[in-house]
């Protein structure tokens, strides 16, 4: 019989109040649901022999809105384990997370926060505020630290609209759930140093949506280029980046043809002009 059901009834951790946080409640009830439990905590392995890694993700704002954006790569060891996996997650209607590092740790750690914020909202009738959200994916995360400390290490990046400022937010956040709130664009994973050197070089504060889109294409272009865990568009087997869009309007998906109309178009653009595009002066 599952736990928690006491002669056919639920326990009263089921009945009473308790707290409005959904992992609190199943750290109390049943903690070996969270994220990375199964994996054990004793001796000293190697993640690479365990789980896949997602790679790389790239986020930046643009006016009345923010993106983010990853390569489908996923590596396991020196291995491709995976050339198609989905890394995004809408957490609700104007927020997104997508992982780093230990891919089925940060498939779940996704999966928990987003009925983390669902619990909330209906236990509390509203929704967290952006800065909330982010904290509380900063705790999820600590929670995560006696892993990351054998290798099984998750660096989400979490995006979203906020509806008092009316702006684009981007956070970024540490192996120890240390939260930092980025300005204009960052990125993540192995990739993330020439990803970010790539939107730095194109990225302009009056991007409109479908400009911030084709920098977020470029700088995962260029993490392919120079990184051989970041996957670039595969125009053969038809497998481009996800990009996720939150505005005012709240959280969409890029429909595959236009990430691929575009992802074409940066390719293309490469053929001519192996270094991509240059940033302006003046």
């Amino acid at each position: 019989m599952f736990e928690g059901f006491e002669g056919g009834r639920m326990s009263a951790a089921f009945m009473s109040a308790g707290t409005s946080s959904f992992t609190e409640f199943l750290r109390e009830v049943k903690p070996d649901l969270l994220p990375g439990q199964h994996l054990g905590s004793g001796g000293a392995v190697k993640a690479e022999h365990l789980t896949p890694d997602a790679t790389t993700i790239v986020a930046l704002t643009f006016p009345g809105g923010v993106l983010l954006a990853g390569d489908r790569r996923a590596t396991q060891g020196n291995v491709i384990a995976n050339r198609d996996m989905d890394k995004l997650f809408r957490t609700d209607e104007f927020s997104a997370v997508a992982i780093a590092g230990s891919a089925g740790i940060g498939i779940e750690l996704a999966k928990l926060y987003q009925v983390e914020l669902e619990h909330y909202e209906k236990l509390e009738g509203r929704s967290l505020s952006l800065e909330g959200k982010a904290n509380k994916l900063a705790q999820m995360v600590r929670g995560n630290l006696g892993m990351a400390m054998q290798g099984f290490v998750v660096i989400p990046l979490l995006v979203g609209f906020d509806e008092n400022t009316e702006q684009g937010r981007v956070f970024s956040y540490d192996a120890v759930g240390g939260r930092y709130e980025e300005h204009r664009y960052y990125s993540v994973g192995s990739g993330s140093v020439y990803a970010k050197g790539s939107i730095k070089k194109l990225y302009r504060e009056d991007l409109d949506e479908t400009t911030a889109i084709r920098v977020a294409l470029e700088a995962l272009y260029d993490a392919a280029d120079d990184d051989s865990a970041t996957g670039g568009p595969d125009l053969h087997r038809k497998i481009f980046p996800l990009v996720d869009v939150i505005t005012e309007d709240g959280h969409r998906r890029i429909s595959a043809d236009e990430v691929a109309r575009l992802a074409t178009e940066v390719v293309e653009g490469r053929a001519a002009d192996p270094d991509g595009p240059k940033a302006r002066l003046g």
